[in-house]
C-alpha cells in the first residue's frame, strides 16, 4: 500500500490539474478518434511520403499500411559522445522491424547540445531554450502523420525532457524512449575535482588540465558523474517510459544491443497494428509523475529536473510545483550515494543493480504507485532485471536487491533520512538546493554576500585575490529571462577552493547549476529573478546572509526597503553568436518555478 503523504500529494496534483488535464485528454481522444494517422492521407501525400524510399517493398508496405510505421526521431550528433552511438540504431531498427513484417522511417532529428561542451561559454545561455525547441522538432517530425508509433533516441539535459514534451503533443501514438547507455569509468570523480580546483588555483599547467579532462570523458556514453543526462535516464525509467533495467547498460554491451531490438519490437504490439494498442496518454499519469519525482529524490538527482518535471508534467495536462518536491523530498529517504554525493559513479550504480533495484527498495517502503502502466507492460515488469540467458537471448529475472550496500540501500537502511533536492524559502524569493552532497558541517553558514552579475566575474574576483574571507556568493542576473538561465559551472573550482582553505562559503543565484553543485551549498533557481523585480537585484556587497539548509530558508538581514535595483542591459549583451535569436523566448520564459518554458501560458 502506498504512503499516506505520497498518495495525499498525488491526489493533490490530480485535484489541483482536473481542468487542465481534462483539456489535454480530450485532445488525444479526439486525435484517437480519427483513426489510423496515414488512413487520412490523400494520395498526393503519400506519394510524397514515400518518393525517398527506394526499396519497392518498403514503400509499398508504407502506402498500403502493412504492419506499423515507427518513426525514428534522433538527437544523433558527434559533437556528444552520449548521442554518438545512435548513428547506427536507425539501420538496426529498421532491420528489426522488417523481420517482423513493420518499417521504421527516421522521422526527424532534433539539436541536441551538450552542457559540457558549452559551460562557461557563451552557447550555455541557449541551452535551456534548447529544450522547448527541440519539444517543437518533435512535433514538427511527427507532423507527416504516416506514424503508429514513435521511438525517441535521445538522452542529455535539455534533450530527453524535451523530446517527451514534444510527444506528449502526439501522445495518442505509443511513444518510448530508447537509451544508448554510459561511458566506462575513466578517472575518478574526486580527483577531477581536486585537479580542477588545482587548476583554478593556479597551482598546475592547462595541459595538466586538458590531460585530466581527457582521461575523464573519453569515449562514447553518457557522462558517468550523476548528472542532468543520466538522471533523466533514470527518471525516465522509473516513469515507465523505457524498458526495465535498460538505462545504465553499457553502450557498446551485447546486452544493450538485446534491449534496443526488444523495444523496437514491443513498440510494435502497442500499436494499432499489434495486439494491445497502448497510447502515450495513458502511460504518462499523475502516479507515473510522482513515481519518478520520488525516484528522483531517492537518488540524489540534478537539480535541473525540478525545471524538467514540472515542464513535462505541464506537457500533459498536470500542474507539478515545486512544494510537492519539497513536501515528498521530506518522507523520500536518500538511498543512493554517487557522485556528486560520493565516489562511486552511475557505472557503480549500474551493478549494484540499477533503477529496478532501487524501485524495489522504494516499493518495499510503500513510496512508490504500483497501479501503474508503463509503455510496454506494468509496474511488476519494472522490477525486474534483463540479462542474456545462455543462448544469448534476452530475459527479464525477478530483482532480488541491491549488489552493493555501499552504493545503493535496499537493505532498509538510507544515507539520510531525507530526499537530496530541498526547497528554501525566505524573503529573498525561493530556491532549490541539492543538499545531499553538503556536508552537514556547511549547511548553516550567516557571512556577508559577495554580488556579482557574472560567474565569470567572480572567477575574476577570486584570481585577483579579492575572496579570502566568508562569503555567500551571490551570482544574479543569470535566469532564464534574463540570459537564459546558464549552468554556473565555472564557479564549483573557485568556491571549492574557497571551501578547502576552511571559509564558509555557499552560493545564491537565479542561474543553474544541475547535479554538478557539489559540496558547495548552493540556492539555485531563485525566483522572482534579479530581472523580474527578484530581491537579488537589490543586493549589495556586505549585505549578512543566512543561509540555513537544514532549516530551509535564506534570509537577507538587512533592511532592503526604500533601494532600487541597478539597471542592467542583459539584453545587449544576448546578441551575438546566435543569442539574439531567441530574445522572443528570453521575453516569454514562466519563472524557474513552473518549468522555465516558453511553451505554455
Amino acid at each position: 500500500m502506498v504512503n499516506s503523504t505520497i498518495k495525499a500529494i498525488t491526489d493533490r496534483i490530480e485535484k489541483r490539474s482536473e481542468k487542465l488535464r481534462a483539456s489535454y485528454l480530450n485532445m488525444m481522444e479526439s486525435q484517437l478518434k480519427l483513426g489510423r494517422s496515414r488512413d487520412l492521407l490523400a494520395c498526393s501525400n503519400l506519394a510524397h511520403a514515400v518518393a525517398g524510399i527506394e526499396n519497392t517493398e518498403l514503400k509499398d508496405a508504407v502506402i498500403h499500411g502493412k504492419g506499423a510505421n515507427i518513426g525514428i526521431i534522433s538527437a544523433y550528433n558527434d559533437m556528444l559522445s552520449a548521442h554518438c552511438p545512435y548513428a547506427a540504431y536507425p539501420e538496426k531498427i529498421k532491420k528489426y522491424l522488417n523481420e517482423i513484417g513493420s518499417q521504421a522511417l527516421v522521422a526527424g532529428c532534433v539539436p541536441a547540445m551538450c552542457d559540457g561542451v558549452t559551460q562557461g561559454q557563451v552557447g550555455m545561455d541557449m541551452s535551456l531554450f534548447s529544450r522547448d525547441v527541440i519539444a517543437q522538432s518533435v512535433a514538427i517530425s511527427l507532423s507527416h502523420n504516416v506514424f503508429d508509433g514513435a521511438l525517441l533516441l535521445g538522452i542529455c539535459d535539455k534533450v530527453a525532457p524535451g523530446m517527451l514534451m514534444g510527444a506528449a503533443t502526439y501522445g495518442h501514438l505509443p511513444i518510448a524512449f530508447v537509451p544508448s547507455g554510459p561511458m566506462p569509468s575513466g578517472i575518478s570523480n574526486d580527483e577531477k575535482s581536486q585537479i580542477r580546483q588545482l587548476y583554478a588555483a593556479g597551482e598546475i599547467d592547462k595541459k595538466a588540465l586538458q590531460d585530466m579532462e581527457n582521461k575523464s570523458y573519453h569515449c562514447q556514453g553518457t557522462c558517468t558523474f550523476y548528472g542532468t543526462a543520466n538522471t533523466n535516464q533514470l527518471v525516465l525509467e522509473a516513469m515507465g517510459l523505457m524498458l526495465p533495467g535498460s538505462a545504465f547498460v553499457p553502450y557498446n554491451s551485447p546486452l544493450r544491443e538485446a534491449l534496443t531490438e526488444h523495444i523496437s519490437k514491443q513498440i510494435v504490439n502497442v500499436t494499432c497494428a499489434g495486439s494491445a494498442m497502448r497510447p502515450l496518454y495513458k502511460v504518462v499519469t499523475a502516479k507515473n509523475l510522482v513515481n519518478a519525482l520520488v525516484a528522483l529524490l531517492a537518488s540524489g538527482g540534478s537539480t535541473n529536473l525540478t525545471l524538467h518535471l514540472v515542464a513535462m508534467a505541464r506537457a500533459f495536462g498536470y500542474e507539478l510545483t515545486w512544494d510537492d518536491f519539497s513536501e515528498i523530498s521530506a518522507i523520500v529517504p536518500l538511498l543512493v550515494n554517487i557522485y556528486p554525493n560520493a565516489k562511486a559513479d552511475i557505472n557503480a550504480l549500474q551493478r549494484a543493480g540499477g533503477v529496478p533495484a532501487l524501485l524495489k527498495a522504494l516499493h518495499d517502503k510503500g513510496l512508490v504507485h504500483d497501479d501503474v502502466l508503463t509503455v510496454c507492460s506494468d509496474f511488476k515488469s519494472q522490477l525486474t532485471t534483463p540479462y542474456l540467458d545462455d543462448n544469448g537471448n534476452l530475459a527479464f529475472m525477478e530483482c532480488q536487491g541491491s549488489n552493493d550496500e555501499s552504493v545503493l540501500k535496499t537493505d532498509g537502511s538510507v544515507f539520510q533520512n531525507e530526499g537530496g533536492i530541498k526547497v528554501l524559502d525566505g524573503n529573498l524569493g525561493r530556491s532549490v538546493i541539492k543538499i545531499s552532497a553538503v556536508a552537514s558541517e556547511h549547511r548553516h553558514i550567516v557571512a556577508p554576500a559577495r554580488v556579482f552579475n557574472s560567474q565569470h566575474d567572480v572567477e575574476r574576483a577570486y584570481k585577483e585575490g579579492r575572496l579570502n574571507e566568508d562569503a555567500v556568493i551571490v551570482v544574479r542576473y543569470a535566469g532564464p529571462a534574463a540570459a537564459g538561465m546558464p549552468e554556473l559551472h565555472k564557479l564549483m573550482p573557485v568556491l571549492g577552493n574557497m571551501q578547502k582553505k576552511g571559509l564558509k562559503v555557499a552560493l545564491l543565484t537565479d542561474g543553474r547549476l544541475s547535479g554538478a553543485s557539489g559540496k558547495i551549498p548552493s540556492a539555485l533557481h531563485m525566483c522572482p529573478e534579479a530581472l523580474r523585480d527578484g530581491k537579488l537585484a537589490l543586493l549589495k556587497d556586505g549585505d549578512m546572509i543566512d543561509f540555513n539548509a537544514d532549516e530551509g530558508y535564506v534570509n537577507c538581514l538587512e533592511d532592503l526597503s526604500g533601494r532600487e535595483a541597478e539597471k542592467i542591459d542583459t539584453e545587449a549583451m544576448q546578441q551575438s553568436f546566435g543569442r539574439a535569436l531567441f530574445g522572443i523566448c528570453r521575453d516569454n520564459v514562466s519563472s524557474a518555478e513552473t518549468g522555465a518554458t516558453f511553451l505554455f501560458k
